[in-house]
């Protein structure tokens, strides 16, 4: 009896081993991706990851959403990010150091526009250009802080350009992030702000465009692998997948600009 249950037990162990073997190939398939994008992609990444999951079964995709800066300092200091995409290759440029050499792809643009609240300009002539915003009837400006929000340093290059920069400065209510600039705008807490052409599609009419804002160097992101990632080879998928045609279609849908 005790030799019976003996040929059970090898027998068992035998079968363990061999579904060991063949689910193996299956486990090393399977990734984790972390992706740390710019907070102005938050819509169209999410519908992208959940769709890069369908076509690669058994890999997850999450991510973490933040100003440029903020989420190249988390790197820096060990945080475990596999892809990083900033809304500035400035932005890219300075993490040359924590990313691997030769897997920067650029995968979309962006423009900068200055928003108004949707009932602005009732009997007043609409804004046309920057130096309207110079006019008493425009008290307050929201702007991201050009020391930390990348469309911040976008507008400030701008107004830098057109001479008006140190004019509107007593005008300026500073933002966290482009999305803080857009409700303060939206609330009517200012008369105008500068955001994304993306963040202002995606609250309808709570707020209107008055014109786009020429920026002295085009709104561009870049993605790359990052050197801490434990999955090259599925970091590099994803960096292929945002340059496919589905992934295209999908932030020219939240309105990126194509490349």
């Amino acid at each position: 009896m005790a030799l019976r249950r003996s040929k059970r037990a090898i027998a068992g162990a035998a079968l363990l081993t061999l579904l060991a073997a063949v689910m193996a190939p299956a486990a090393a398939r399977a990734a984790e991706l972390t992706v740390g994008a710019a907070t102005s992609l938050m819509h169209a990444m999410e519908q992208i990851g959940r769709e890069f999951e369908a076509a690669n079964p058994g890999t997850r995709v999450t991510f973490s959403f933040a100003v440029s800066d903020a989420l190249l300092t988390q790197i820096a200091n060990g945080a475990p990010i596999d892809v990083f995409i900033p809304d500035d290759d400035e932005v890219m440029d300075r993490a040359a150091a924590v990313m691997l050499a030769g897997t920067r792809r650029d995968v979309a643009a962006n423009r900068l526009v200055l928003i108004v609240p949707p009932g602005a300009g009732a009997g007043a002539p609409p804004l046309t250009s920057l130096a309207d915003l110079a006019t008493p009837r425009i008290e307050r400006i929201a702007i991201g802080s050009p020391q930390s929000v990348t469309a911040g340093r976008y507008a400030k290059g701008a107004l830098d350009r057109a001479n008006l920069w140190t004019a509107l400065t007593p005008k300026f209510v500073y933002g966290a992030d482009v999305r803080e600039v857009r409700d303060y705008v939206a609330r009517g807490e200012a008369g105008a702000g500068f955001v994304y052409a993306t963040d202002a599609a995606l609250v309808g009419d709570r707020v209107k465009v008055a014109f786009g804002v020429p920026t002295p160097t085009p709104i561009r992101y870049s993605a790359a692998v990052m050197r801490a990632s434990t999955d090259e080879s599925a970091a590099r998928a994803f960096i292929s997948y945002l340059r496919s045609a589905p992934a295209r279609k999908v932030l020219a849908h939240y309105g990126f600009v194509g490349l």
